[in-house]
């Protein structure tokens, strides 16, 4: 990886680059280079003012890396962001051989950062694994940082010859503006460089002396915000992948070449599989108990593929030591499952929302940065990563409708696209005669969020499941006192249910016109979820749509001496993917208000378009509306005089 932590570990940018991998003749996609007007960056709180990277690569896998930076600081928060950079380096294959550091005031006084302020310090993210603890920063803090200044560092770095003819390289913007920025790969001229280029625009290569020097340019003025929800902006937006790899073929096969592992027939490997599995009456029962068994026994370290190096660790010690990153988990659940007879293989994919791979295979932040497992006789995909929170036979929505690279196979795959998902909540609402109610309150999940909800009550303590019932009244605009109780959260699959019961305050004046909430859910229920889905008015960027069933149902119980003045009126709507009903219905017998709700939500997939959303938006404000409506009710008027309260 290259200069990816200086932009990725607290900056916000410059250039996020990891090493990774590309495919595809050097015929690079090349789209416009946005260097549109006022490049003054329009108060950004950075502006990148040149940006030169070399990359110097030898046939045997070795490189040096030089870098060029200079930095204007525009406003306080680009003093915070920009004040202290950090160069990321693997210690035991690379070496930064020269760095220096300079502050630059208004007026061109040079203020160089001295050795007291340059100092190294461990990669956050492995502490208390020793097993990855070769990520270093190099921590630069530089002298009278102020609006106006400029930053300008230099360093050269080389790394340690690795695997013959293998260099990748992924480069996305860090979304601040860019005047100008040249990235340069010299390699041997019979050794050629694969590209997917987006926004980097391509020089010809220049060949001589035998070697051939690659060329990319780009410049961009102000970023437009990313949209809340928006997929991620490498997905549509600039991005450079480059790689001596020439197909994804190629790349499963170097993956698998690192992944043979003599230790993976471990006899404590055997045993456990096998112990676990004993008396699992088929391959799906024994799959869901080592997925369970790793899943919670192994620790995961959530390092990105490709920050280090992608050959996994010994099987025997990733069982011994209780932990690892994703390559770690593939590794002993792989190794788990050979050992009671079923075939895996790993699959390579990007974790996250970035939803297609560069044309060229690599690892990177917007490329492949994960594994998982896939089965190909139970039709599954696995991530053990995922801790207590995704049950077998499901996933995690981060990994959900993207490309995956079947190692052992060399051809790309996709994970499903969606998942079953429903939630059905039953509330009971009995109001006393002083406005305040008892109220009873159940919502059982299954599918994928049934795990996700277990998850949460797995890990909370007493207090804080208490602390949960209280937050999710307030999300509701509620206030009371509650009490909690659970499914079983020692269970690994299956539905969850989740159950309160308290009072509530206020819920109609005893006096005068109340208009009360319609309710039948808490928060997380159609409200929620159709509320979150409207965040934007408009949307100009693709987004991600996660759909469901939703069933509630309600009762509120009225006083004796209140008159329900209105209720809403029964609505259906059948806008596919949207299909949502509701009904109002008042028992003056029982003075029961009965509230019942449906919708469903099937978008097919994980991403939506801005114009999907648009074709949408009037159906999904329709629900919105109705899920938020109110019932009407008045104090009876002689209260007083009945000597009610």
């Amino acid at each position: 990886m290259s200069i990816c932590m200086v932009c990725c570990l607290g900056l916000g940018f410059g250039l996020c680059v990891e090493l990774g991998a590309s495919t595809v003749v050097f015929s690079a996609e090349v789209a416009r280079a946005d260097a549109s007007a006022s490049l003054s960056s329009d108060l950004a709180p950075v502006t990148i003012e040149s940006d030169t990277h070399l990359f110097t690569v030898e046939h045997d896998g070795s490189l040096v890396e030089d870098d060029d930076t200079t930095l204007r600081i525009d406003t306080a928060a680009g003093v915070d962001a920009a004040a202290q950079r950090y160069v990321w380096f693997n210690k035991d294959i690379e070496r930064i051989l020269a760095l220096s550091a300079e502050s630059i005031d208004p007026q061109g006084g040079v203020h160089r950062v001295g050795a007291e302020a340059i100092r190294d310090v461990q990669e956050p993210r492995a502490a208390g694994a020793p097993t990855f603890e070769d990520g270093v920063l190099r921590s630069v803090i530089f002298p009278g940082i102020e609006p106006g200044w400029r930053e300008h560092l230099t360093f050269r770095k080389a790394r340690k010859a690795s695997r013959p003819d293998l260099f990748q390289y992924f480069a996305t913007p860090a979304r601040e503006p860019v005047l100008e920025q040249r990235l340069i790969f010299d390699l041997p001229a019979d050794l050629p460089l694969y590209a997917d280029a987006r926004g980097y625009v391509a020089r010809t290569p220049v060949t001589q002396n035998g070697r051939t020097r690659y060329e990319f340019d780009y410049r961009h003025g102000p970023f437009a915000p990313i949209e809340q929800g928006a997929v991620g902006y490498e997905n549509e937006g600039d991005r450079l992948m480059v790689t001596t790899v020439p197909s994804f073929a190629a790349f499963a096969e170097r993956y698998r070449e690192d992944a043979v592992d003599p230790s993976a027939g471990d006899p404590a490997v055997v045993e456990l599989a096998r112990s676990l599995t004993r008396d699992a009456p088929d391959d799906w029962t024994k799959a869901e108990r080592l997925y369970d068994w790793t899943r919670t026994n192994i620790r995961y370290v959530a390092l990105f593929l490709g920050e280090t190096a992608a050959k996994p660790h010994r099987v025997a010690d990733i069982l011994r030591n209780r932990y690892g990153d994703c390559k770690d988990h593939v590794a002993l659940f792989g190794a788990l499952l050979a050992a009671v007879g079923i075939r895996s293989e790993p699959a390579l994919i990007h974790l996250g929302s970035v939803y297609a791979l560069p044309s060229v295979p690599g690892y990177g932040a917007g490329a492949i940065n994960h594994v998982i497992v896939w089965l190909p006789s139970l039709g599954r995909f696995a991530d053990t990563t995922a801790g207590g929170g995704t049950a077998f036979g499901f996933l995690p929505p981060n990994v959900m409708d993207r490309p995956a690279l079947l190692v052992d196979e060399g051809m790309l795959a996709r994970t499903p696209a969606t998942q079953a998902s429903a939630r059905e909540v039953r509330l009971a609402l009995e109001i006393g005669e002083d406005g305040d109610a008892r109220y009873s309150y159940r919502v059982e999940d299954e599918g994928f969020p049934a795990e996700l909800e277990r998850n949460v009550f797995r890990r909370a303590t007493r207090a804080g499941m208490a602390q949960i019932a209280q937050e999710r009244l307030r999300e509701t605009g509620l206030r009371g006192m509650s009490s909690i109780e659970t499914g079983d959260t020692s269970a690994t699959s299956g539905p969850f249910w989740v159950a309160l019961t308290g009072t509530l305050e206020h819920v109609l004046w005893t006096d005068g016109v109340t208009a009360m909430p319609a309710l039948s859910s808490f928060a997380g229920g159609i409200a929620s979820h159709v509320r979150s889905w409207l965040t934007l008015p408009v949307r100009t960027q693709s987004y991600v749509c996660i759909g469901g069933t939703f069933v509630e149902q309600s009762t509120t119980t009225l006083p004796r001496d209140v008159t329900l003045v209105y209720t809403p009126s029964d609505l259906t709507i059948e806008a596919p993917p949207i299909r949502y009903r509701s009904r109002y219905v008042f028992d003056p017998a029982s003075r029961v208000v009965q509230v019942t709700r449906r919708l469903e939500a099937n978008f097919g997939k994980q991403v939506c378009s801005p114009s999907e959303f648009e074709a949408m938006r009037s159906a999904l404000v329709r629900v919105e509306r109705d899920a938020s409506a109110q019932i009407i009710v008045k104090a009876h008027p002689d209260r007083a005089a009945l000597g009610a309260p």
